[in-house]
C-alpha cells in the first residue's frame, strides 16, 4: 500500500493520536472482539521503524478465558490488590489521584474479562546498560498497534506492572527465555467512541531550541533577538507536600536567599502578601551594572500551583517570571520559568549601545539567568 501526504487526513490523524490514552472504566467487558481487527491493527503496528529493519517484535494474543483468568491473578498480585486498597483509601477524599487509582482498580479486578489480552514482546534481551537497545524497536509499534485500535473504536490500557511477574508469565504461556515482554495491553471495544485531549504543558513550554532549557514566545529568529521572548526552564521533582512549596515560592524574598544576583524584595506599603495586582519592589546587583531596584507586579497566583510576576510594567514587561508546581508520583514538579521583554530593560538598553550583539548578549544574560535560577531551585529543595 503507497499513500502520498495529499491522501492523508490529517485531522483524523490529529485526532486519534492527541485521544489515544489508557481506556480502563469504558472497556465494554461484553462485546466479543474478533482475531482478525486484532491482526489488522498488528499488521499496522509491524510498519513502524525497526533497529537495522529487523522484525523481531512478537505479538502474543490471549483469548482464553482460563489463561486470561491466571494473567488476572498475577496482575492483582504484582499490583492489583495494592490499587483497591489505594482507591478504597481515596474514595470521597478529593485527592488528586482519586479518579486515577479508581480507574486502576477497575481493571485490576476486571482484567479477566477483557475479551482480549495483547503481550508484545521483541526477539533478545534488554542488558540495562542504559544504550539505546530493544525498546526502540517495539515500543513505537506498540504504541501505533493502540492508536489503531483507537481508530477502529476499540481501547486499551499500557499496562507494566504485571511485569514484575514476567518469569511466571513466561511459565504460563510458554514464553522462551530469549524473548523481552513489553507491556500487557487488555482490548475491548469502547462504551462510546468520544474521547477528550488530555491537559498538557503547550509545545513552547517543553520544547528547548539550541540548549536545554531555552524557551522562546516566538520563532526563534535566526539569530536570535529580544522580539522572539527569549528565556529559560529550570526544574526538578522535589518531596515535599505542595503546600509547602507554595509558601516558598511565593515569597518574594526566598529566591534572594540562593541567587547570587537578587538581593532582595519587599512588598509595597499596604500589601501583606501575594495576590494578582499586587506590587513589590526587587533589589539585584550585577558586576557590570552595580545596585538597582526594579518594581515587580504580582500577575498570577493560583494557590498551589502558579505564581508569577512580570518586571518594570505590567503592561510591558522587562521580563517575565513564574514558579509552576506539578504534583506527580510521590513528589512535585517544580519549573521556575523566566522570559525576557517584550518591554524595555536593562539587558535591552545594552542591546540598544551595541546592536550588532544582540544575540550573544541575550545569550550571556540568560545564561546567567540559568545559573542562578538553578541555585533557587536547590535552594528549595534544601529547605523541604
Amino acid at each position: 500500500m503507497r499513500a502520498s501526504s495529499d491522501d492523508i487526513d490529517t485531522a483524523s490523524v490529529d485526532a486519534a493520536l492527541s485521544t489515544t490514552r489508557a481506556v480502563r472504566f469504558r472497556l465494554d467487558l461484553e462485546r466479543p472482539v474478533d482475531q482478525q481487527i486484532i491482526l489488522d491493527c498488528i499488521d499496522i503496528a509491524e510498519q513502524a521503524p525497526s533497529g537495522g529493519n529487523q522484525g523481531s517484535r512478537r505479538w502474543l494474543v490471549v483469548r482464553d478465558p482460563e489463561l486470561k483468568a491466571r494473567l488476572a491473578e498475577l496482575y492483582m498480585s504484582s499490583a492489583g490488590r495494592w490499587m483497591v486498597e489505594a482507591r478504597d483509601k481515596l474514595v470521597g477524599t478529593g485527592h488528586h489521584n482519586e479518579k486515577v487509582m479508581a480507574s486502576a482498580a477497575h481493571l485490576a479486578e476486571h482484567l479477566a474479562e477483557v475479551p482480549v489480552i495483547v503481550i508484545p514482546t521483541i526477539i533478545g534481551r534488554h542488558d540495562d546498560s542504559g544504550r539505546p537497545g530493544l525498546f526502540d524497536s517495539v515500543i513505537q509499534s506498540a504504541w501505533s498497534f493502540s492508536v489503531a485500535l483507537r481508530a477502529r473504536g476499540l481501547g486499551s490500557a499500557w499496562t507494566t506492572a504485571i511485569l514484575n511477574a514476567d518469569d511466571e508469565i513466561a511459565d504460563l504461556l510458554g514464553i522462551p527465555p530469549e524473548m523481552t515482554q513489553i507491556a500487557m495491553l487488555p482490548v475491548a471495544w469502547t462504551k462510546g467512541t468520544e474521547f477528550s485531549t488530555a491537559p498538557r504543558y503547550p509545545a513552547r513550554d517543553v520544547t528547548y531550541v539550541d540548549g536545554f532549557g531555552r524557551i522562546y514566545d516566538s520563532g526563534p529568529s535566526s539569530p536570535i533577538t529580544l522580539a522572539d521572548g527569549p528565556g529559560t526552564v529550570v526544574e526538578r521533582d522535589i518531596k515535599a507536600p505542595i503546600e509547602r512549596l507554595w509558601e516558598l515560592v511565593s515569597d518574594i524574598s526566598m529566591p534572594a536567599a540562593f541567587s547570587e544576583e537578587l538581593v532582595g524584595a519587599e512588598w509595597a506599603d499596604g500589601v501583606d502578601g501575594p495576590a494578582v495586582g499586587a506590587r513589590f519592589t526587587g533589589r539585584s546587583t550585577h558586576e557590570a551594572r552595580g545596585e538597582w531596584e526594579v518594581p515587580c507586579f504580582v500577575t498570577i497566583c493560583e494557590e498551589p500551583h502558579r505564581f508569577g510576576w512580570v518586571t518594570s510594567d505590567p503592561d510591558d514587561p522587562g521580563a517575565r517570571w513564574r514558579f509552576e508546581l506539578e504534583r506527580i508520583a510521590g513528589s512535585v514538579r517544580v519549573r521556575f520559568i523566566l522570559n525576557l521583554g517584550p518591554g524595555p530593560s536593562g539587558i535591552s538598553e545594552v542591546i540598544e549601545a551595541r546592536p550588532e550583539l544582540e544575540a550573544r548578549i541575550l545569550n550571556r544574560r540568560i545564561a546567567e539567568h540559568r545559573a542562578n535560577m538553578a541555585r533557587v531551585v536547590e535552594g528549595l529543595a534544601t529547605l523541604v
